[in-house]
Parts: structure tokens; sequence; C-alpha cells
């Protein structure tokens, strides 16, 4: 994703507290931001099935409805 995309994902999941549905691109998995880690560039997510992971910004993709 882009870094205005980036930014957005942040800031809905640390100030509005809401966890975006986000798709690694290498992987396929589908994962919900739940923390971002700005030094790094890193999303951390909670994958469907309870997981939790940390994607780069690069790696993955805001789920819209455009791109389902």
């Amino acid at each position: 994703m882009r870094g205005s995309q980036y930014d957005k994902v942040c800031y809905f999941t640390e100030q509005r507290e809401e966890h975006l549905p986000l798709r690694n691109l290498n992987s396929g998995e589908i994962g919900y931001s739940f923390g971002c880690t700005h030094e790094g560039n890193t999303v951390q997510v909670r994958l469907e099935n309870g997981e939790l992971d940390s994607w780069s910004k690069e790696e993955c993709i805001e789920i819209t409805e455009s791109t389902h």
C-alpha cells in the first residue's frame, strides 16, 4: 500500500479503534489491523484463525468494496 493509505489504516486503527481488513499480497491471507509500527512501516494484524502477524506496508492492501 502507498504511504497515504498506510497512514489512513494506522489512523483508523489507532485513533478510532477500528480494525480494518487487509489482504497480504504474498500469501493471500486476510487479517484485521490492530496496531502500526511507524518506525518499521508495518501493520500488526489478527488473522482470521486468531493468530497474530506483522506485515510490511508493501506486502498488504486494505480490502475495500473494489478489491473484493
